[in-house]
């Protein structure tokens, strides 16, 4: 039986920190946050009007699962995900909690989101079909969508809360954050890539591309927030890789396709989704966290 969506937390007292389009984020004190992963979904830089049931402890779990799997190559923020050892504070708000939060470290963030890509996709392969180039890079001439790169490229992007993130060079990147930390942090995004890519592949995955997101906490660079979910990146099927076209994919494709289907004017408010969409959408989300971590429940 299919859970109700949790579209918005409500911890009482507890200074609510930051919302996004997921995650709600509250303030435990000066050292620590409470990330929450709603059910919340968004398309088109909106958030729609209906929830995809247990999309936030999807995202949770597999987030853990790879901070577990990842933490010989870098750091990660968090502190627990097991309620019982939340502070007492907490306690009451458990029901809201289980399976779908984490308690982390507060971290000093890089104002840049790293961003890694194999394939040539989305954005990419737009940028490519317009400059030969992605944010910059010069590719090779004759790429078709989706076709494989040479090798990973760093394509960061700058954070600035409005809308979309906005595309930046590497040079750009040293402007804003320092040489060496620039160049730390897109090595340890082609290191990461590379583990996480080789373990999605003995999946039946590719790992087309990826964001991460990373802070300094005690002086030293900390893997935080989500990590290779499919809100944050890009898996198709091995099995059915064709390049030449768009891949069918892991994420909100039945959500954007309906959208593009009812041609809805991308304004707000933002429609609520059918319950067909909806289930499908959740199956998509349950598919890609069994591949991945190889377990059969979220529990």
């Amino acid at each position: 039986m299919m859970t109700t969506a949790l579209l918005q937390t409500d911890l009482g007292s507890l200074p609510l920190a930051a919302r996004g389009k997921v995650r709600d984020i509250y303030a435990l004190n000066e050292k620590q946050l409470l990330f929450i992963a709603s059910d919340r979904i968004s398309a088109f830089d909106h958030i729609l009007g209906s929830g995809i049931p247990d999309k936030g402890r999807i995202l949770t779990q597999l987030s853990l699962f790879w901070f577990e799997f990842l933490k010989d190559t870098v750091k990660n923020h968090l502190v627990t995900s097991d309620t019982r050892q939340f502070p007492s504070q907490l306690q009451p708000y458990v029901t809201q909690l289980e399976g779908r939060s984490m308690l982390v470290k507060r971290a000093e963030m890089f104002p840049v989101e790293c961003v890694v890509r194999g394939y040539l996709s989305g954005s990419g392969w737009k940028d490519y079909q317009q400059t030969g180039a992605v944010c910059g890079i010069k590719l090779p001439t004759g790429l078709r969508e989706s076709d494989r790169l040479p090798e990973p490229i760093f394509t960061p992007a700058a954070k600035n809360n409005v809308g979309h993130d906005e595309n930046i060079s590497f040079a750009q990147m040293v402007n804003t954050v320092g040489q060496r930390p620039a160049e730390d942090l897109r090595a340890l995004t082609f290191a990461i890539y590379e583990r996480a890519g080789k373990h999605a592949a003995s999946k039946g995955l590719i790992l087309a591309d990826t964001k991460f997101e990373f802070g300094l906490i005690d002086g030293e660079i900390t893997l935080a927030d989500e990590v290779l979910t499919p809100d944050s990146s890009r898996y198709w099927p091995a099995e059915t890789y064709n390049p030449g076209g768009a891949q069918p994919s892991f994420d909100k494709q039945y959500v954007r396709d309906y959208l593009e289907s009812i041609h809805w004017n991308k304004q707000a408010p933002a429609p609520a989704l059918p319950d067909e969409v909806v289930t499908r959408t959740r199956e998509k989300y349950l598919e890609a966290f069994h591949l991945i971590t190889g377990r059969t429940s979220l529990t």
